[in-house]
């Protein structure tokens, strides 16, 4: 059976930058199981993925765009410290925020001064190049149940409620 639309996969994949540094892994741990063609995975990886079947092993390099996007530099903004009244601001640390557009984005602290705090609304990986080392362990297909929740009910397809 292959990897098509609707179909649960579970895989473990390890994921690097152009650098080579390791960014995330499932390796040694639980793999990922999701439903494939719900969005639950960058477009590339998707791309990747469509016509793999259990036991494929392959590396896809997936540019920026087909990633996390490119950066955008309209969603780094420095926004009033008042906006943060009571709290500890520090370089790194993360809140969940209205956009522009209002709906909500998680923004991490890059800079704080006196008066201000810079937000970056970019996701972390956003704007690099990512490769990832893919093993497909199992493909399946969804249970009727699965479909109408539009995710996976864990490996076997009966997740405890």
């Amino acid at each position: 059976m292959t990897i098509s639309q609707d179909k649960v996969v579970a895989m473990h994949y390890t994921v690097t930058d152009p650098q080579g540094n390791e960014l995330d892994s499932s390796v040694g741990g639980e793999p990922l199981v999701f439903l494939f063609g719900h969005g639950s995975l960058i477009p590339g990886l998707e791309q990747a993925l469509t016509g793999k079947a259990a036991g494929d092993k392959f590396k896809a390099d997936i540019a920026a765009a087909e990633a996390y996007g490119e950066r955008h530099d309209a969603l780094t903004q420095a926004v009033p410290k008042s906006m943060f009244e009571g709290m500890d601001v520090a370089v790194g640390m993360r809140f969940r925020a209205a956009g522009p557009d209002g709906r909500e984005q998680s923004v991490i602290v890059l800079e704080v001064t006196e008066d201000e705090v810079v937000v970056d609304g970019n996701h972390p990986l956003s704007g690099i190049d990512l490769s990832f080392d893919v093993e497909v362990l199992l493909v399946r297909d969804a249970t009727e149940e699965e479909l109408s929740h539009g995710h996976v009910h864990g490996i076997d397809g009966h997740a405890g409620h």
